[in-house]
């Protein structure tokens, strides 16, 4: 007997405190996009204005509000999260495709996010200096922002908003979140939970839109006092562009990697597959950290690519329900549709694919995950971004060699190096020009408690995550006191 799928759920916008209603859009499954997920509100620009406007009434209020206060409603949010995570995983998988235990693991991560931060506010807030003057003290105190637009991307559609939202409010502002419109359910569930914290109404607000609807009141508005955007480089540019040109908002961008996995001749052989399969394929490439350029010394070069090339083939693509599933379906019809043109590309610019490079049409969504070998790193295959399930080898003779190969992009956000040298990982530690940088371990992965980011195309602005958060959603202000 066919199991019938849970009712679909209704998601409306948020804002002042209450449920905004507006033209309904369907969100589809990936892995089967016939099954309805869930149906969302769409925004416009005057429910948008309204949200920023609700965001402005409360933050003042919020900011003044006590911190056990804070605390305890961040504690909530994060206490229910994880009080949730089958039902909110299996959500997430049915609506972005995401393999199941992924998806219990990012929700695990955005409940365990808010509860950091609420313990974040106990650490100090500020700092105390002599003063060079007499009869005088200087010191340091933090002000919030004020009113924070949040733009997040359909890959991770929990941990991202969690990771921007939860410090925004824990350090005082209000918020005004936009997630991508793939993943409205569970940005609905998430303010679903907020609206049941005892938050004040108005200090958090969600609208459901597009980029060039909701996201240009965002950047438009004056009633925004800062941006934090996670996504594609060319839209991070038009932020950057937008805030600056309308009341030079602070901005905050994270944005895409074309990350080097570096394998050296010493490695140890199954550590490098493990890794170079992880960062370049699980999640379905859908990771701005993911490894797409493995760069292998000679001398492991063969032997590498026939162990990665043959764990490649083997890994088993399917509904990401279904535990014995490895990599999920891509997330919708014009991400497979990219990464198609991605194949393409390699295979005419002359690399050799040695497992994957073909997709037909009956299999829907799932891709095959592609591995090239022969490639140079002046290829399209090797400089742009795909967020998909394909990397290519690029063969390299020494280790310096390699680390400039490594570094010859304009992204620099993760960057890893397979070694037993303990020299050698020290020595790319230092010349690596990265924001994160791993040795022996893949290029994808974050800790919560610990700075996101990087250099070049992939970022600008103050790193997120952990007690770094706080450079962005909190102002220093300089006090004298004389007496």
């Amino acid at each position: 007997m066919t199991e019938e799928p849970p009712p679909v759920p209704h998601y409306l916008n948020f804002v002042g405190g209450r449920w905004v209603d507006g033209e309904r859009r369907q969100n589809t499954n990936p892995a089967r996009p016939g099954e309805v997920v869930g149906e969302y509100a769409l925004a416009d620009r005057a429910v948008v204005q309204e949200a920023i406007d609700a965001a402005g009434h409360a933050q003042s209020g919020w900011a003044s509000a006590p911190v056990g206060q804070r605390m305890e409603i961040l504690d909530r949010i994060g206490t229910t999260i994880l009080g949730r995570v089958e039902e909110l995983a299996v959500l997430l998988s049915r609506e972005e495709g995401k393999l199941l235990g992924e998806a219990r693991a990012e929700v695990t991560r955005a409940g365990q996010t808010f509860r950091y931060y609420a313990h974040q506010l106990l650490q100090p807030q500020g700092e105390l200096y002599s003063s060079t003057r007499e009869r005088a003290y200087a010191e340091v105190r933090r002000r919030p922002l004020g009113v924070v637009g949040v733009i997040t991307p359909w890959n991770y559609p929990w941990a991202i908003p969690a990771w921007k939202v939860a410090p925004a409010l824990a350090y005082g502002n209000a918020v005004v979140l936009k997630p991508a419109e793939l993943v409205t359910a569970s940005a609905g569930e998430l303010a679903r939970i907020i609206a049941g914290s005892g938050l004040p109404p108005g200090v958090f607000n969600l609208v459901f839109g597009s980029g060039r609807v909701v996201g240009e009141e965002l950047l438009t508005s004056g009633g925004i006092d800062g941006i934090s955007f996670t996504g594609g480089t060319a839209t991070g540019r038009h932020v950057a562009q937008q805030c600056i040109a309308y009341g030079n908002k602070r901005f905050q961008l994270e944005m895409g990697g074309k990350n080097p996995l570096v394998v050296l001749d010493d490695a140890d052989l199954e550590v490098a597959v493990r890794c170079a399969l992880d960062g370049g394929f699980f999640s379905t490439g859908q990771r701005c950290t993911a490894s797409s350029r493995l760069i292998v010394q000679t001398g492991i070069h063969d032997r590498f690519v026939d162990a990665l090339a043959e764990a490649t083939r083997a890994l088993r693509v399917g509904d990401p329900l279904d535990e014995r599933s490895q990599l999920g379906p891509v997330a919708s019809a014009d991400q497979l549709a990219q990464n198609i043109e991605y194949v393409e590309i390699g295979h005419r610019e002359g690399a050799t694919a040695v497992a994957g490079g073909r997709h037909t049409a009956d299999e829907g969504q799932f891709m095959r995950p592609t591995l090239f070998v022969g490639a140079s790193n002046d290829m399209r295959l090797a400089r742009e971004e795909i967020f998909g399930p394909v990397s290519c080898v690029i063969r390299v003779g020494d280790f310096d060699e390699a680390v400039a190969v490594a570094n010859d992009t304009t992204f620099g956000l993760s960057s890893g190096i397979i070694t037993t040298s303990l020299s050698a990982a020290e020595r790319f530690k230092r010349l690596s020009r990265s924001g994160i940088v791993t040795v022996n371990l893949p290029t994808a992965g974050t800790e919560l408690h610990l700075p996101f980011g990087g250099t070049g195309a992939s970022n600008h602005g103050p790193r997120e995550q952990g007690a770094y958060a706080r450079d962005f959603y909190s102002v220093p202000v300089t006090c004298y006191t004389g007496w």
